[in-house]
């Protein structure tokens, strides 16, 4: 099983992407996480869009997710929501509208994030929702990933080394893995 897994924060020493990194070391036999990033993706504009057609970095995102198994989003919590910067790029991945069934329409899709807050990323989940619903994919409820305190789990080089949080990954990564095959 092949999974995307997109970070959605730029920042280098982003703990969604140390926890990305660390579903990748976590995954379960037969799963292959391969991480992607929004760098490169610019802002959604329309006429850029009409005039230049589709940026090459978006293209290059929505192939990997399109010949995907599923997706798996890490996402940071931005004054109690999602990320601008994550929300322009799923946005750009659903141009032209023709399209967006074949990135997105039931695809199994995973929700997971870390915050050094204490409420992980709770709220940010929740945004993702109806836009999730909108593009037509199926979200897992089976358990949620909500790393909080994130700065006491990651060490300095952004390894997962909380041995809790550890088993929490190794835990959503299979029941997702579960999930995501019987939608394939």
């Amino acid at each position: 099983m092949r999974i995307i897994g997109i970070s959605g924060s730029l920042r280098q020493g982003s703990f969604n992407t140390a926890l990305l990194r660390a579903a990748v070391e976590l995954a379960p036999e037969g799963v292959e996480i391969t991480v992607e990033t929004l760098h490169g993706v610019p802002l959604y504009d329309a006429d850029v869009e009409r005039e230049q057609g589709i940026p090459a970095r978006v293209a290059a995102l929505k192939d990997a997710v399109a010949a995907s198994d599923a997706l798996l989003l890490s996402t940071p919590e931005y004054n109690n929501s999602l990320p601008g910067v994550f929300k322009n790029a799923i946005d750009w991945m659903s141009r032209p509208p023709a399209d967006m069934g074949r990135v997105f329409r039931g695809r199994p899709v995973g929700l997971i994030g870390a915050s050094p807050g204490g409420f992980g990323t709770t709220l940010a989940q929740a945004a993702w929702l109806p836009v999730l619903r909108t593009l037509g994919t199926e979200p897992w409820f089976g358990m949620k990933l909500l790393v909080s305190r994130a700065g006491t789990v990651f060490d300095g080089e952004g390894r997962l080394v909380g041995e809790e949080a550890r088993a929490q990954v190794e835990k959503y990564l299979a029941g997702f893995a579960q999930f995501a095959a019987r939608g394939r």
